[in-house]
């Protein structure tokens, strides 16, 4: 290699492949699941929700939501309940995420923080969210704010998901739909068609190359460790 690097293991670095990374695009649309963080009647999260679904849609994304009513809080029951696999049946059925939660004291509601506990970081050997792309946004009753955004980055960082740059934050949201619901022309509006905008122009970009970009020199050597470790103990 001509680099002098006495902790790695070269067997499992590999050369970067430019190739990899522009692999012949899917066909198909892309596959977006939306969270929403309230359950009140009246609900300005699955309004905004509702309001990108219909962006995505424009877009050319197959979308679909998740209805958190009737979802335990996590741990409370086992992962076979039925709310917990249809999240679960989502998720691995998505190529990319919307998540979008009311800001609550100063954070995310524990509604939207349940639906991302109740996702695994890896089912045997699938990680359901890894590779996949994310976008964030939250509604708030007052000025401002980007608490839960931010919140919700840490979390899909966590949960290995590539976090879109944009980001979306409606202030006074109770101002900003009419009496069906719909999002009144705005410059928040025109921020919700933007963060919509990027997160397909990233899902195109990425979905089929997600498995060589998540691919990591050190679970290579694991794996390979691990193999290794197995086929001594067979020829014992």
């Amino acid at each position: 290699m001509g680099v002098d690097l006495p902790a790695l293991d070269s067997r499992h670095l590999r050369p970067i492949d430019p190739a990899a990374l522009r692999p012949a695009f899917s066909t198909h649309k892309p596959r977006i699941l939306i969270l929403y963080g309230s359950l009140r009647t009246v609900s300005y999260s699955r309004l905004l929700a509702e309001e990108a679904g219909r962006l995505l849609t424009a877009l050319g994304c197959e979308v679909r939501f998740f209805d958190p009513k009737g979802l335990p809080l996590p741990d409370a029951e086992p992962v076979s309940h039925p709310k917990v696999q249809d999240l679960r049946d989502l998720t691995q059925w998505s190529e990319g995420q919307v998540w979008v939660s009311p800001e609550r004291h100063g954070a995310m509601t524990g509604i939207m923080k349940a639906q991302i506990d109740w996702i695994p970081l890896a089912v045997r050997a699938i990680r359901p969210t890894q590779g996949k792309t994310l976008a964030v946004m939250q509604v708030s009753g007052g000025s401002q704010s980007f608490n839960a955004v931010n919140q919700m980055r840490v979390l899909g960082r966590w949960m290995r998901m590539i976090t879109i740059p944009n980001q979306s934050s409606v202030a006074k949201a109770f101002q900003e739909f009419d009496e069906n619901g719909r999002m009144k022309p705005s410059s928040y509006y025109e921020r919700v068609v933007d963060v919509c905008e990027e997160l397909v122009k990233f899902t195109l970009l990425t979905r089929d190359a997600s498995a060589y970009l998540t691919d990591r020199y050190s679970e290579r050597k694991e794996t390979a460790e691990k193999l290794e470790a197995r086929v001594q103990l067979t020829s014992l």
